[in-house]
């Protein structure tokens, strides 16, 4: 078995082969033309429509995407099913479908004037199947908002005592470290208020990027020490000791989605594995029943639990929102797409690294995707000589920063969805939907949810396969409104072949899924989603169907018309 770190890199070699090949080869076939003028440049107004070096663009594309998904999503699958099968869906799962479906996604918005996919859907089918994919999405967000706010405020409740993974051996006892869930909490607060505040002070004093980064980098570390040693904890009484967290970070949702987004910069970590090298400890495979009860095949649910690990139709969200506004040249398309999900599949593999260098005897083998997230980065951090406590908590630190920006992207986009659907186009209309937006997952973090047992489960783990479902599902609908505007402006059936294949794949796989849920569920209102989602996108494919049957004229390809 190769190490742990050799293994990486060998992925990152693959990753990088298929972007300059395969890559290439996506952008020859879609007909990427540098001398077409892009919506960034027919649009230009210093807001929206801006264009952006391609550099600079991919690092923005890439915090945009870059959510808590490519992390839990690897770590309940890696336990579930073992490391393996979790490592080769992530690295071709990103290749060949997740890179080709974001790239996809944005060439087609940039093809139709920087639409968002809903609007390109619209272009080829008739206005109620945009109404039902407008409101398959807002469902979509409404799943992602209920799974990472539990998420965040179990991290906020619990406490644990555990071993490092590497450590000890020949007789030599395993450093231990304490997980304050209080202390992670303050780290939190205190890390956000200094966003704000780094907001506050870039926006109206405008000082020098080194001033502002020698001042504020170091407060991030004052906080991820500090919160250990200030606890701030608050549980609640009776079944749901989260539930005050959970409420909080709902109201942060709703203020976060209406503030101006120049008060809400955030700082990123970085993860030093390579040099750390740990041992390989977790079951390369672990059976094709997986789960706690051994209750769930791997075939479909491995491609829907790692979900934004390997593909994401949340991606095709932010490519047709606000990154096909701002690329300045139509290859620039190639490294922002494509290579923005390479990216995201490094993400995903460092996340499950944090499973596979623990074994199964270990503490964290029944322990959440945050903790195992933190003490994996905390165990790479301090085989470099960083204090282990200060590590851990700046692991789970990280993890929480990437739900905080999850969850005010998806409440910021339910938000304007609400607003779009119902045509309601007022201040008041916004506030509205942020509540209406928010009102499904107050709900769930506050009633309590059993398993077939009778026991308590976090809402997380009961909704997870539902939302993987409908985030993968959504990557499939998304690719049907790509096949549609393929097939319309009759391109080749190469091109086509590599947007459809992955198509059938990800709808088979997911409706799959979903029905399994549907049936095998007991929670009443995730039955009644399940059915609604299936309902919604079985319309949607059945009207592109028809609509190439038909053929039902449409707006088209706006730079192919031209």
């Amino acid at each position: 078995m190769p190490s742990l770190a050799v293994l990486l890199l060998i992925s990152l070699a693959v990753f990088y082969i298929a972007h300059r090949f395969y890559g290439r080869l996506l952008s020859k076939l879609f007909g990427l033309d540098s001398e077409k003028v892009t919506p960034a440049h027919e649009h230009e107004d210093g807001q929206d429509y801006v264009p952006t070096n391609r550099f600079y663009l991919l690092s923005q594309h890439f915090s945009a995407i870059s959510a808590a998904g490519p992390i839990a999503g690897p770590i309940i699958a890696g336990m579930m099913f073992g490391w393996e099968p979790a490592f080769w869906w992530i690295v071709l799962g990103c290749i060949c479908i997740g890179a080709m479906h974001d790239f996809a996604a944005l060439v087609g918005s940039v093809r139709h004037g920087a639409c968002s996919i809903a609007q390109i859907l619209k272009s080829y089918l008739n206005p109620r199947s945009y109404a039902a994919f407008t409101l398959f999405i807002w469902l979509a967000l409404i799943l992602v908002v209920v799974a990472f706010t539990d998420i965040t405020a179990n991290a906020f409740v619990n406490a644990l005592d555990v071993a490092m993974p590497n450590s000890g051996g020949n007789g030599a006892p395993a450093d231990r470290v304490q997980i304050s869930g209080g202390g992670v909490a303050s780290s939190s607060m205190m890390y956000l208020a200094l966003s704000l505040l780094m907001g506050v002070v870039v926006k109206y004093w405008n000082p020098p990027l080194w001033l502002v980064t020698i001042i504020f980098v170091p407060a991030v570390g004052v906080a991820i020490w500090a919160g250990p040693h200030l606890p701030l904890t608050m549980i609640a009484p009776g079944d749901i000791p989260n539930l005050y967290w959970a409420w909080g970070i709902l109201a942060y949702c709703g203020v976060a989605s209406i503030l101006p987004l120049w008060l809400l910069l955030q700082p990123r970590g970085y993860l030093g594995l390579i040099w750390a090298n740990p041992e390989i400890q977790w079951p390369e495979f672990t059976g094709f029943m997986g789960g706690k009860n051994q209750d769930v095949p791997l075939v479909p649910f491995l491609f829907i639990t790692i979900a934004c690990g390997a593909c994401s139709g949340f991606h095709g969200l932010v490519c047709s929102g606000t990154t096909s506004k701002q690329i300045d040249r139509e290859p620039d398309a190639h490294l922002v797409g494509y290579g923005g999900m390479l990216l995201e599949g490094v993400v995903a593999l460092l996340a499950l690294a944090c499973v596979m260098q623990l074994s199964t005897d270990s503490e964290l083998a029944s322990a959440g995707p945050d903790k195992v997230f933190g003490v994996g980065v905390g165990a790479f951090l301090h085989g470099l000589g960083i204090p282990l406590q200060f590590a851990v908590t700046f692991g789970m630190l990280a993890f929480a920063t990437f739900v905080y920006d999850t969850l005010d992207v998806c409440t910021r986009l339910a938000r304007y969805l609400f607003v779009e659907f119902t045509g309601w186009r007022t201040k008041t209309a916004g506030i509205v939907g942020t509540v209406v937006s928010l009102a499904i997952p107050a709900w769930f973090v506050s009633e309590r949810i059993n398993d077939a047992s009778g026991n308590a489960v976090p809402a997380y783990k009961v909704v997870w396969p539902l939302f993987g479902s409908i985030n993968q599902l959504l990557a499939a609908l998304t690719l049907v409104g790509l096949s549609l505007w393929l097939a319309k402006s009759k391109r080749g059936l190469l091109i086509r072949a590599m947007v459809g294949l992955p198509m059938i794949f990800m709808m088979a796989v997911t409706v799959t899924a979903l029905v399994f849920q549907i049936y095998a569920r007991d929670e009443l209102l995730l039955r009644s989603l399940g059915i609604v989602l299936l309902g919604l996108a079985l319309w949607i494919t059945v009207e592109a169907v028809l609509s190439l049957w038909v053929g039902r004229p449409t707006k088209g390809d706006q730079t192919d018309a031209a």
